[in-house]
């Protein structure tokens, strides 16, 4: 069980490097849903190998992290599906 919460800690702080790589590099919008869901993968990954090595104000960030991009996620979805009722 730690080499898994270890890989899925290395994993999250790769997909987020990549996130922000990505906007950085204009190559990615800042608010389009893919950059909010890999930022909420990563931070969710990052929480639980934070949480597991018992590195809680590093848990907590990422617990905050993952709140606001779910948050995104569920705003940028429902904003998707006003825009397709649209007659």
């Amino acid at each position: 069980m730690p080499l898994l919460v270890d890989v899925l800690g290395w994993s999250g702080a790769a997909v987020m490097l990549y996130g922000y790589a990505m906007v950085s590099s204009s190559r990615m919008a800042g608010d389009g849903l893919p950059y909010q869901v890999i930022n909420l993968a990563g931070s969710a990954a990052l929480m639980v190998n934070a949480a597991w090595h018992s590195a809680w104000p590093s848990a907590i960030l990422n617990v905050v992290w993952a709140a606001i991009g779910l948050t995104a996620v569920l705003r940028n979805a429902r904003n998707d599906r006003k825009t397709m009722s649209l007659p």
